[in-house]
């Protein structure tokens, strides 16, 4: 069915209630976007509130704010506010409010309310009490050292074991830990872990910036004797990451240094008002001894359960046996506060079945492809190993299959094992979890064991950044559902302090042109702002010295020299933030970013003569893994691939573009001028270029056709042709998919766009190969790397290069948040205060409902075809408009709450 399109605008006009007014409420509210944070360094911390209307009137809206800061919760109110009173301030704004009180001082903690008035002038209650804490601000407040173990590394590369014990002279008021690692760690308070983190203090190029964690510690001290101890491993510092096959005569593990290192502040105020601090130090002692044998982030762990040592990090333990530890005396990188979630265990999946596909080899089905590990309960003589191998798939035969983990048969030290061995002590039921590795797995292979386990032995723990997950999406059709799960799942696999490409092989890195291509899907599922916020300072630390970007970060093999400057890829530097900035009002991440984005079109522009991107361009991906790549009895050949000059250019058009528009929101009117000019030229360039007499793009294919739409870049007047002509390039593939990573949403959306909703609709529906159907009808439970990764009867595509676990083809879910549901912030008044809503039905689709959290609040999108009725309920955030376009032709009749649009009084009509 087609649709002509009526625009819809809901208005911020307040409706007369018949019953007495009700005030607003305030939900929740955020530091920084973080639920009282430990460990802020800005020096202005934004705060933030979401409000609810319990009468769900119609233009309801926050006409006034009021914050109080104190020291003491006690003191959080007008008039007694020590910190900061902002008095009634007149704003509809609750998102992003700077505090504007005196300079605040490293580890001070301030609690703080708001208060909103409404349009009515009715104020609401006071927010419940919240608090922020700030980090360590300056470096001279550090007075902890780092240390190590003084000892020679060599294999098997063992975890260490630090411990100190000390006193702690009165009552305890409050204390606060501050720690971090070059490496991972966790660590202890009289045998108690301190925090849920896991995997810290994560991936930062650790040349220039490891970040610390902080910890509230108050209740896990005692007045007296205490003991503090660390457990660290290898991790991206000291461990192995991927990618170092490439590197000419490079190291394959340690690529930023041979062990790890631990450092830790801990800061206890008493009751009487003194203040005492323990740190690492030359009294430290530290063993390699312990159970952890070995371990790494890619190959896994060894647990040797016969060297366990009770007590180990308590009081009383005998540590004559072990070493003092080194002090390191180089400078070190900068420690900086963590910005972003925790990677954190989330949770626990069961596995749903066991088989034997060889004599004592046992496969456990967990039923889901998740990151994380296994938790296991065995029994057995001392001595026992187990051995546990993770997969993502089987092989034909039923055993594991492990090929695409990319480990040479020759020995060497590549690849990623994904191996965790547990040796028992001959004690009874032992229980093994481990620490400092992560797998991506949904199969197991247990061997080792003495008899045939049970389900219940073994369960899978999912690991990853806790984002706060943001939304809930559903329709009339289960694979679709399974799809936009399959996206989800592969999102947060993903996800762990960086964006990864994939969670198995000998990569897992931030790769930038996965993370342009997929950043709007990301915030559309969870709340994305902390994370990409860290990771950007990781894109800008690897950034060359020319203005290349990197083609992931961090990027440890030196941008100067390889791994930068490539199309889209490097871009991400450019659309990332953007994205961060339209969907949660970020004004400080474009601040933060834009002068390395203007040095990264300087240097596009030097190899850029004419306008048009024709010089240096990297590695030049391209658009990456598109239907040439396929390989399938009777698929067009060398039909598919966009020439790399004009993605290059078509990129570089739309990087300038949003300089532009980011210089504009910052106030720098001539930089927004001379990039506004720059793009004019780029597209004059490149219709002139690439786009011939007969409106064809060079290349004559699905990609191009959609990227020329897609960013603009041809008159108006010729869109039209080149949409025909983009139809056209999907009928050649009898209806089916040809593009790659960079351009597959783009033609979705264009499609829908230029009025072609079925064909869109039938290539999401599309269960042949090559099809997000085909993958779902062959048991994925998150998106494939390669439209083909496997073809039933020809098996396994190229192992070098086959995950199954790789979210960039999952960028198609924006397109259904977009264009099927029909929800879409708007640049123009970001954080969704302004929000675009136009769902586009079809494909069969009989109802379609999303919901979405956002910085002001919950947007619903809730369709359903009755009969020849289009019903659809939409729900926008207190102090939000939106602009509805209904599937509905002129001479329909279009009703809102039982009346007529047009006799509506907070509606109108455009």
């Amino acid at each position: 069915m087609r649709y002509l399109l009526a625009s819809i605008t809901f208005t911020l006009i307040g409706v007369t209630m018949s019953q007495p007014a009700v005030a607003l409420e305030i939900e929740k509210t955020y530091c920084e976007m973080l639920t009282n944070p430990l460990g802020i360094e800005a020096d202005q911390p934004r705060l933030t509130w979401i409000l609810n209307d319990p009468e769900m009137s119609r233009g309801a809206a926050q006409s006034a704010y009021e914050v109080v800061v104190a020291s003491d919760p006690s003191l959080l109110e007008p008039g007694k506010a020590d910190v900061w009173d902002s008095g009634r301030v007149r704003s509809g704004e609750n998102h992003f409010i700077e505090y504007d009180g005196r300079p605040l001082q490293s580890g001070e903690r301030v609690y703080w309310k708001v208060r909103v008035w409404d349009r009515k002038d009715e104020v609401s209650d006071w927010s419940e009490p919240s608090y922020w804490q700030m980090g360590l601000l300056e470096p001279l407040h550090w007075k902890a050292e780092w240390i190590e173990h003084p000892g020679k590394v060599e294999a098997p590369f063992p975890a260490n074991y630090a411990r100190k014990e000390f006193s702690i002279d009165g009552k305890v008021r409050r204390a606060t830990l501050y720690s971090t690692a070059l490496g991972l760690y966790e660590v202890f308070l009289n045998g108690e872990k301190v925090g849920d983190h896991v995997l810290a203090p994560e991936w930062t190029d650790y040349d220039a910036r490891v970040q610390y964690q902080s910890y509230d510690v108050t209740d896990m001290l005692n007045e007296s004797a205490n003991t503090i101890g660390a457990i660290l491993g290898n991790g991206w510092y000291a461990g192995k990451i991927g990618l170092t096959l490439v590197v000419p005569d490079g190291p394959t593990r340690g690529i930023y240094g041979d062990q790890p290192k631990f450092m830790a502040q801990l800061e206890v105020e008493t009751e009487d008002g003194k203040k005492q601090i323990v740190t690492t130090d030359n009294t430290w002692k530290i063993t390699k001894q312990g159970p952890i044998q070995a371990n790494d982030l890619l190959d896994g762990e060894t647990i040797d359960s016969r060297n366990e040592m009770p007590g180990w990090n308590k009081n009383g333990f005998d540590d004559s046996n072990w070493q003092a530890v080194d002090v390191w005396d180089a400078i070190g990188p900068d420690r900086v506060a963590q910005r972003n979630q925790p990677i954190r265990k989330t949770q626990e999946i069961a596995p749903v079945s066991i088989t034997e596909p060889s004599p004592g080899v046992y496969i456990y089905d967990l039923g889901q492809i998740f990151t994380g590990w296994c938790r296991v309960k065995v029994k057995g003589s001392k001595g026992t190993e187990v051995l546990l191998r993770h997969g993502e798939v089987l092989n034909e035969d039923g055993s594991l299959y492990t090929a695409n983990l990319r480990v040479p048969k020759d020995g060497r030290d590549y690849g990623a094992k994904q191996e965790d061995r547990f040796i028992l002590s001959g004690d009874g039921e032992e229980v093994f979890e481990p620490r400092f590795t992560y797998h991506g797995f949904r199969y197991v292979e247990v061997t080792g064991l003495n008899q045939k386990p049970e389900l219940e032995d073994l369960v899978g723990v999912f690991v990853h950044s806790d984002c706060p997950e943001v939304s809930s999406f559903s329709c009339s059709d289960e694979f679709v559902n399974q799809l936009m799960q399959n996206i989800f799942w592969t999102q947060k696999d993903n996800m762990h302090s960086i964006p990864t490409d994939c969670p198995q092989r000998d990569e897992r890195c931030g790769w930038m042109g996965d993370a342009l291509v997929f950043a709007q899907m990301a915030c559309f599922n969870m709340n994305m702002d902390r994370f990409f916020t860290k990771w950007l300072v990781d894109v800008r630390d690897a950034q060359s010295r020319d203005g290349r970007f990197p083609d992931f970060a961090p990027q440890p093999y030196d941008s100067d020299i390889r791994f930068s400057g490539v199309p889209s890829w490097g871009d991400a530097g450019v659309f990332v933030p953007w994205d961060v900035y339209v969907n949660y009002a970020d004004k400080r991440i474009l601040e933060e970013n834009f002068e390395a984005i203007e040095r990264w079109l300087t240097y596009i522009g030097t190899q850029s003569p004419e306008y048009l991107w024709t010089g240096n361009r990297g590695n030049d991906y391209g658009d990456w893994l598109n239907g040439d790549l396929v390989k399938m009895e009777g698929w067009p050949e060398n039909k598919a691939t966009i020439p790399k000059e004009v993605l290059a250019t078509a990129f570089y058009a739309r990087s300038s573009q949003l300089a532009s528009r980011m210089a504009t929101v910052l106030g720098k009117q001539d930089r927004a001028k001379h990039y506004s000019d720059l793009h004019e030229k780029i597209r004059d360039a490149y219709f002139k270029a690439y786009v011939n007499d007969e409106k064809q793009v060079k290349g004559n294919t699905q990609s191009g056709y959609a990227l020329s739409l897609y960013y603009n870049l041809v008159p108006d007047e010729d869109r039209a042709a080149l949409a025909k002509h983009m139809v056209e390039a999907v009928e050649e593939y009898n209806h089916h998919i040809s593009t790659g990573f960079q351009t597959t949403k783009m033609l979705m959306t264009e499609l829908t766009d230029s009025g072609n909703v079925e064909t869109a609709y039938q290539l999401l529906l599309n269960r042949e190969l090559p099809s997000w159907g085909y993958m779902i009808d062959h048991g994925a439970t998150t998106m494939w790397e390669r439209w083909d990764g496997y073809v039933e009867g020809r098996g396994f595509q190229d192992p070098g290069m086959n995950s199954f676990c790789h979210y960039s083809f999952g960028a198609v879910g924006e397109w259904i948040y977009k264009l099927i549901v029909g929800i879409a912030p708007d640049a123009g008044q970001p954080g969704f205060k302004h929000i675009r809503m136009e769902p586009h039905p079809g494909g069969g689709l009989t109802w379609a409902k999303v919901s979405l959290d956002t910085v002001r609040g919950t947007v619903v999108s809730d369709w359903r075809i009755e009969g020849k009725a289009f019903i659809w309920k939409v729900r926008v955030p207190v102090g939000s408009a939106a602009t509805l376009s209904i599937p509905a032709t002129e001479n329909q009749t279009v009703t809102e709450s039982g009346k007529k649009i047009d006799a509506s009084e907070t509606i109108g009509k455009s």
